[in-house]
């Protein structure tokens, strides 16, 4: 059935970062929107002001009357696979025969009828898709856009465009979401293991990517990091491009420095299509979010930007004015006395390369990290390599760990990642972190996960000001 038909959508987990962008699409759609989420946030607050109907309990009786008596060709009900097996809401649905569907099928019918851009990989999907709508909205070409983060530049995780002939997606990995989309062009960003408790192994993870991968549609444009390259073949009648901060690529970036708190680059291109006519390289590229793979998410934008028309104008000031994604190495304070940063990092490599990005920026100044972990499963798979990166700060608080969809996993715990670390770390609540953190002397404060630790950011805040 077509999605103009429907007259009601209904989303179970309304509040995920995901979910929400759905949720606007379809009420700029002119849709009636409503749905069911088990916490009241900033996020969903503000999807109640733009006139979403939102309840915060498990209970049928909540759900509204013109959502109950709705035909079945009449609603859509969308659900977050986050959302509890035993969830009352979802089994009434089934019960009167309405097939609630996975966000990602929902945004695979989405998108069906458009040219897709789809960005894929374990780590930098935000950014890339972020920056990539900033630049073509810059460019004047037209998109829209379904974003896992806050775009600064649109202060929103979703940007209509006028037609929607161009439609970017983040290409979810998780519970194999991704292989709903066939695109017509991909990026991949990285390969990381993560989702064990999905995939079992790093070598089916890499199966799952290589069949999405093998999606992209005839004529299509596949671009992949240059470390993971070997991994793919050449979409049939299609380009197989490569990018990279660190090694020759198709893409490439050399001549890297950091200055006045900027990254500052040139970019060099061998054998790319279109055929570009900037003597093979663009000199005076500058971001104001640091670290290396910071600039491999503008080198995939901007390959991409290129792909489809933009110019070298264009793609240098949308570069340079580009602001960034909430929780993506968010500044929150900056003097001489103290720095405090916040970010969404919550995979070992993710903690790594954002601990060593604060590290160079500020290399005179201690660090002091504030992790809260996410999931169970992920705490315990890689508990080592949670340590060593953990192990490259100077001071190190863990929070709990945010359990999210999970239930608790015996002798997995915080303090149990706390005695793998080389540093000297303590165990708190969010809830004790403010006392702590005033005992401390702290030069640049870093906090990092993708839980709850976000509700700690305005707290920390008014505790330095």
């Amino acid at each position: 059935m077509k999605l103009d038909l429907y007259k009601h959508i209904y989303l179970l987990g309304i509040g995920g970062i995901g979910m929400s962008a759905l949720a606007r699409y379809f009420n700029a759609k002119g849709k009636e929107v409503s749905g069911y989420d088990k916490c009241k946030t900033q996020l969903t607050q503000s999807l109640e002001g733009e006139g979403i109907c939102i309840h915060y309990k498990d209970d049928i009786s909540q759900i509204s009357e013109k959502v109950k008596v709705s035909k079945f060709n009449e609603i859509l009900v969308i659900y977050t696979p986050a959302i509890d097996e035993n969830n009352t809401e979802f089994h009434y649905f089934k019960n009167k025969g309405i097939t609630p569907l996975k966000r990602s099928e929902v945004l695979a019918m989405i998108t069906r009828q458009s040219y897709t851009i789809a960005i894929a990989g374990t780590h930098g999907k935000t950014t890339t898709a972020s920056m990539l709508t900033h630049i073509l909205k810059k460019s004047k070409i037209d998109c829209t856009a379904f974003l896992g983060g806050l775009s600064k530049d649109f202060d929103s995780n979703i940007v209509l465009g006028k037609k929607g002939n161009i439609v970017i997606v983040e290409a979810d990995e998780y519970d194999r979401s991704f292989l709903s989309l066939y695109p017509d062009v991909a990026v991949i960003t990285s390969i990381d293991a993560d989702h064990l408790d999905i995939y079992k192994s790093k070598a089916s993870l890499e199966s799952a990517f290589q069949k999405f991968a093998s999606q992209v549609k005839q004529k299509g444009f596949l671009l992949v990091q240059a470390g993971i390259r070997t991994q793919f073949e050449k979409p049939e009648a299609g380009a197989l491009m490569s990018y990279s901060a660190s090694e020759k690529a198709n893409y490439y970036a050399f001549n890297i420095g950091v200055k006045n708190q900027k990254t500052k680059f040139e970019m060099g291109m061998l054998d790319v299509l279109p055929a570009m006519d900037f003597e093979k390289k663009i000199s005076d590229l500058e971001i104001s979010i640091p670290g290396e793979h910071n600039i491999e998410n503008v080198l995939a934008a901007a390959a991409v930007a290129f792909f489809l028309g933009a110019t070298y104008k264009n793609v240098n000031d949308a570069i340079r004015s580009f602001k960034g994604v909430k929780r993506r190495f968010e500044i929150h304070l900056q003097s001489d006395e103290l720095v405090f940063i916040d970010d969404y990092a919550h995979h070992p490599e993710e903690v790594k390369l954002t601990i060593e990005a604060v590290k160079k920026l500020y290399a005179d100044k201690k660090v002091t990290v504030v992790f809260q972990p996410h999931l169970f499963s992920r705490t315990a798979d890689f508990t080592t390599e949670f340590a060593e990166s953990l192990s490259l700060s100077d001071e190190l608080i863990l929070l709990e760990i945010y359990p999210a969809r999970e239930k608790p996993i015996n002798g997995v715990s915080s303090k149990m990642l706390a005695e793998k670390c080389t540093i000297k770390n303590e165990v708190c609540s969010k809830e004790e972190l403010i006392n702590v953190l005033k005992k401390k002397d702290v030069e640049v404060l870093l906090t990092l996960g993708a839980g709850d630790i976000s509700t700690m950011v305005e707290p920390i805040k008014a505790l330095y000001n």
